[in-house]
């Protein structure tokens, strides 16, 4: 999933000053599984600008509204009424969310409330890792399943660095060695043979690099 963390609430009120009405919009996906943007999120906000205006003497209507997603257009247009309604909207969604609504409703400013970090997963309660940088060019089935793009600091391919040390990472020492755990993983599948081609330099034609990427399902379209 995308994970995404809200922004200073310093920050959140700075973008908001110069509107009257504003509508904070959550996302009732990725950002509410990792309490940045969901209906709770949306709550606390709405309560926090609202006492903050009071404290600063200022006139501000702030509603709240939370949809499933924000990425795709059937869940956009159940927002469309309050958004006409309001001045601009903070969303708590992530970036892709943020300026899908931008998209449309060109007119209206929409503002990030949220900062997107990174696609990965729930670890455990609280605590979420990044597993996937969406490179373009999944090659998960040679690596056994632990992506070294994602995982190694270096994003190298073909083996740990020399800075590695009893399985940590030379960068941050609390962090497990990428090499390591696929070393390990490819050991315990007994697919070691896995490891002995060499992987050529990467070509990063199909990554963010190369300008926003799409994903045409031709199947799919109507």
């Amino acid at each position: 999933m995308i994970v995404a963390e809200q922004k200073p609430i310093d920050e959140i009120k700075e973008m908001a000053a110069p509107y009257r009405k504003l509508l904070v919009l959550g996302c009732g996906t990725c950002v509410q599984t990792c309490f940045a943007g969901g209906e709770e999120e949306v709550a606390t906000l709405v309560s926090t600008l609202r006492l903050a205006a009071k404290v600063d003497g200022r006139d501000i209507e702030v509603e709240g509204l939370t949809v499933e997603r924000q990425c795709e257009d059937e869940f956009i247009q159940e927002a469309a009424e309050s958004i006409a309604r309001n001045e601009a909207v903070l969303s708590l969604a992530c970036g892709a969310g943020v300026q899908a609504i931008a998209r449309r409703f060109y007119h209206t400013p929409i503002l990030p409330g949220v900062n997107t970090t990174f696609i990965g997963v729930l670890e455990k309660q609280g605590l979420f890792t990044e597993e996937c940088l969406g490179c373009g060019n999944c090659e998960l089935a040679t690596f056994n399943g632990i992506c070294p793009i994602a995982r190694c600091a270096k994003k190298l391919l073909n083996g740990p660095c020399g800075g590695s040390r009893d399985g940590k990472c030379e960068i941050n020492p609390e962090t497990d060695c990428a090499w390591q755990l696929i070393y390990d993983r490819s050991k315990a599948l007994g697919k070691l043979d896995n490891l002995k081609a060499y992987r050529p330099a990467r070509s990063w034609q199909a990554s963010s690099a190369g300008g926003p990427r799409r994903l045409v399902r031709e199947d799919h379209i109507i």
